[in-house]
């Protein structure tokens, strides 16, 4: 089991401050990172990853940090961009066979491997199919593969189900639920079903900073008074929408129901409703 440590973290770009002050302590488990895009997870991923230095603070992994470690940290890094990049006339046998070339990794091993990855993602019977037939699915499956490839200990993934339909959402989901029992996980995304259901911990970072983190329930329970439901006419929907934060907005009829957000009572009518995590993370990011 290995620790990251991240110590008081900053990134900055001109005048532009991308991460602020993040300080955490990560061991074995799936971390979910949620934010709007531009809140400073990609750059926070990528500096956790070695790719950015950050411009002040240290990321520690065991206790060394990762700038003095070069070969040994990147042994233990599996990482899938946001943007994955692959060859699009390469079958994708080539494709992870190639990558495995590029870490290194002893043609046994990587052969065995491959395999092993294949049957895992659901590729082994279009492993010899060019990568410009996949749909985007398959290429976000081809990309958790090719992270896997070393066995990594820590697993870095940056808006992996970015562009699925919901079928193969919810198949990626349950990969990476398995891969968070033996490794370090940490999944950015601004799709809080993303990870709802199989993140140990949630990380909410808005405008850089990290504002909240904690298992689901303990942040649920933040705001287990702010959840709200009323049925108005669409007029009053209209104010009310322009008001508080509305999570849900459905018509019956004349009347529009509403999902409120909000620590007072919204209408006179209102009556309390249970939370959910989205509920949290929008009144924590849009409030």
């Amino acid at each position: 089991m290995h620790e990251l440590e991240l110590v008081e973290l900053h990134k900055n770009f001109q005048d532009k401050a991308a991460v602020q002050n993040v300080n955490m302590c990560l061991q074995n488990g799936v971390y979910g990172l949620l934010g709007e895009n531009g809140a400073g997870k990609t750059t926070l991923m990528r500096m956790i990853c070695g790719i950015l230095e950050p411009s002040k603070g240290e990321i520690l992994c065991d206790g060394m940090k990762i700038s003095k470690m070069g070969g040994e940290y990147r042994s233990l890094l599996g990482y899938l961009p946001q943007d994955f990049g692959y060859y699009e006339d390469f079958t994708a046998n080539r494709f992870l066979h190639y990558m495995a070339a590029l870490k290194a990794l002893p043609e046994d091993y990587a052969r065995a491997r491959i395999e092993e990855l294949m049957e895992m993602v659901g590729l082994t019977e279009v492993r010899k199919k060019k990568l410009k037939t996949f749909s985007g699915g398959m290429i976000r499956r081809i990309g958790i593969a090719q992270a896997l490839l070393n066995d990594p200990e820590i697993l870095v993934l940056d808006e992996p189900t970015s562009g699925l339909d919901p079928k193969e959402r919810v198949r990626f989901r349950n990969i990476i639920s398995s891969l968070g029992k033996n490794r370090l996980v940490i999944l950015s995304t601004h799709i809080v079903s993303d990870v709802e259901y199989i993140a140990d911990n949630i990380m909410i970072m808005k405008n850089g900073r990290m504002i909240r983190t904690g298992t689901e329930s303990s942040i649920v329970e933040e705001g287990k008074d702010f959840v709200w439901k009323c049925l108005v006419s669409e007029k009053e929907a209209d104010m009310l929408n322009a008001k508080y934060i509305v999570s849900n907005l459905k018509h019956q009829g004349a009347q529009v129901e509403l999902r409120i957000v909000s620590k007072e009572k919204p209408t006179e009518n209102a009556e309390r409703q249970d939370v959910t995590l989205e509920d949290i993370y929008l009144y924590l990011t849009l409030a």
